[in-house]
C-alpha cells in the first residue's frame, strides 16, 4: 500500500538543500509527487508531497527529521483519509496594485465569508514599471462551494478592489478531466 506524505521545510538557503530531500525520497522508495518551494528572506521554504510503500513511512520520516541537525525546520503529515473531494466550480482570483497592509487579510476574509477554499495562492511584491512604486499581486485558484453565490462574492472582491484601488481577475476556470490510469501506469516521476 503507498501512502502520501506532506512535508514542509525551512531554513537557511544553501546549495544542494532539494537534492538531498530528493535523495531521501529516492532511497526510501518514495515517488516525488508536487512541490512548491522557495528562497524567502534568505530561508528556503518548501512544501512536497511525496508517496511511499507504507512500510518504508517511519524510516523516511525519520530520515527526514534527521535534517533537522543541519538546521531545518521539518514537518511531515501522513494523508491517510481521502480528504473529502470537492466539488464546486475552480476560479482563478488575481490582484494587483500598489502594495498597502491589509490586501491579503481583506481578501481571504472575504473569501472564507463565503466558505471558499483557496487550493492555491501565491503573492509577491515587485516595482512597477513605469513608476517604480512597489506593486503587490496576489493570485489564487479557488474551489468554490454550491452554496456560495458566485454572483455575491465577485461583488464583495470588486468593492474590496475598487477600497484598495487594484485591479482584480475574477474567471471560472474550465473543468480539469479526471485522469484515469490503467493497471501499471506510472503515476509519476521518481525523484
Amino acid at each position: 500500500m503507498q501512502l502520501s506524505l506532506v512535508v514542509t521545510v525551512i531554513g537557511r538557503e544553501r546549495p544542494g538543500l532539494v537534492d538531498c530531500l530528493a535523495s531521501l525520497v529516492t532511497v526510501h522508495g518514495g515517488n516525488w509527487l508536487e512541490s512548491r518551494m522557495s528562497r524567502l528572506g534568505g530561508q528556503f521554504a518548501g512544501i512536497l508531497r511525496v508517496q511511499v510503500p507504507a512500510e518504508n513511512e517511519a524510516v523516511l520520516v525519520r530520515s527526514l527529521k534527521e535534517l533537522e541537525r543541519d538546521g531545518l525546520t521539518v514537518v511531515v503529515h501522513s494523508e491517510r483519509p481521502k480528504p473529502e473531494e470537492l466539488v464546486g466550480p475552480m476560479v482563478f482570483l488575481e490582484i494587483v496594485g500598489q502594495d498597502r497592509p491589509g490586501i491579503v487579510h481583506q481578501v481571504s476574509h472575504a473569501l472564507a465569508s463565503h466558505a471558499v477554499n483557496v487550493e492555491q495562492l501565491d503573492t509577491e511584491c515587485g516595482s512597477a514599471a513605469m513608476s517604480g512604486e512597489t506593486l503587490f499581486k496576489v493570485r489564487a485558484k479557488l474551489n468554490i462551494p454550491e452554496s456560495c453565490n458566485l454572483v455575491a462574492l465577485r461583488q464583495e472582491l470588486e468593492k474590496i478592489a475598487e477600497d484598495l484601488i487594484v485591479d482584480l481577475t475574477f474567471k471560472e476556470l474550465p473543468v480539469e478531466p479526471v485522469k484515469v490510469s490503467s493497471p501499471g501506469s506510472a503515476q509519476g516521476q521518481t525523484a
